[in-house]
């Protein structure tokens, strides 16, 4: 269920190598890494069981649809195989919903196979425009819905707007909680509330809790 995830802007080629590895060692899903480092990933994981995921518009959401989708396209095209977009938030926030599900069918058509997860940062929306977030993901195409790109200072995943976002989409679309679950504790409550699918970066020390 976890997305193994290294998204610091300073994260070296090396760096990246040493989180495949341990993404191997762990028995991931996937690891997630910023877009230049792609090929490195695609390169120490191929012909493994663990998927990769490049962020898209990451993390303000504030990019042209246009670039989005090239950007999209372009991390398909280097071997990763999922898609996590962060949504237009301006968009968001003033309810400009068909403009939100247009970039989100743009990036889906650059990338049809991949699975695409969009981003809509709930720590900064009240509970109708996560609802009305949701469906507009589902509108535009996409695979998963997820709670925060974890560099937001509004916050992170929480329970409350993962259980939120799991009873709109209904099973319809997966459900990603990332951003601040450094805690077999808060992995474990996230997924008692709905999601589907986890994005962490403290992975081992996780995991090494719930053997204890």
């Amino acid at each position: 269920m976890i997305d193994h995830t290294l998204l610091s802007p300073e994260a070296t080629e090396d760096d990246v190598r040493r989180h495949c590895a341990e993404a191997l060692e762990l028995g991931v899903f996937a690891v997630c890494v910023n877009p230049t480092m792609v090929e490195i990933a695609a390169g120490e994981l191929a012909g493994g069981i663990v998927a990769v995921a490049a962020v898209v518009g990451f993390p303000s959401g504030a990019h042209a649809p246009a670039v989005k989708a090239a950007e999209a396209e372009l991390a398909w095209s280097e071997g990763a195989r999922e898609l996590d977009m962060v949504m237009n938030l301006a968009h968001g926030l003033v309810g400009a919903w068909e403009r939100v599900v247009a970039e989100i069918e743009a990036v889906r058509a650059t990338a049809p196979e991949a699975t695409l997860k969009i981003i809509i940062e709930t720590g900064i929306l009240d509970a109708g425009t996560i609802v009305k977030a949701c469906r507009a993901a589902e509108m535009g195409g996409a695979d998963f819905v997820k709670t925060s790109t974890g560099f937001h200072p509004s916050g992170g995943a929480t329970a409350e707007a993962v259980h939120l976002m799991a009873k709109t989409v209904e099973g319809r679309l997966g459900v990603k909680a990332s951003g601040g679950i450094r805690t077999a504790e808060q992995a474990l409550a996230l997924v008692q509330a709905g999601a589907t699918r986890l994005g962490m970066s403290k992975t081992a020390d996780a995991l090494a809790a719930l053997n204890e």
